[in-house]
């Protein structure tokens, strides 16, 4: 997420934003600081809402909710988690109120974020084994 992140600013000329150092300011009640100074707080946040998520849609894959309907449905949560943290802290605006370009471009990276994360997941970690099912006319247990 955080190269294509880069690679779309080189393109859309968007600032970085500091969205994430503001919310957890505000979640630790820390003081107010300039943008500058909050980029340890930025990548603490930005990365460790990375991790943290990233350790659900590994569940989310162990159980049975892979592959692309797995990633969708993550990527829903990761939206909800940004939102929930952002407006709760009043950082944020709902995303309804945003420019539709904003929407476009937090769209795409969560969606990136969400299937590259899923494939991983779906890869790395072994989903649940699934019953045999008997064919027409044969019983569980009988040899084939």
């Amino acid at each position: 997420m955080t190269l294509a992140e880069k690679i779309e600013q080189q393109f859309t000329r968007r600032p970085n934003s500091y969205v994430p150092a503001h919310t957890l300011e505000r979640v630790l009640g820390l003081p107010h600081r300039p943008d500058e100074e909050r980029l340890v707080l930025n990548h603490t946040m930005h990365w460790g809402q990375g991790i943290l998520l990233g350790a659900v849609r590994g569940l989310m894959a162990a159980g049975v909710l892979r592959g692309s309907v797995g990633s969708f449905l993550f990527m829903n949560l990761r939206l909800l988690n940004d939102q929930t943290l952002e407006n709760a802290t009043g950082v944020g605006a709902p995303p309804w109120t945003w420019p539709r370009d904003e929407q476009t471009i937090d769209l795409i990276h969560k969606g990136i974020y969400a299937f590259v994360t899923g494939a991983v997941a779906d890869r790395l970690i072994q989903g649940p084994t699934r019953p045999a099912v008997p064919r027409a006319g044969w019983t569980v247990g009988q040899p084939a």
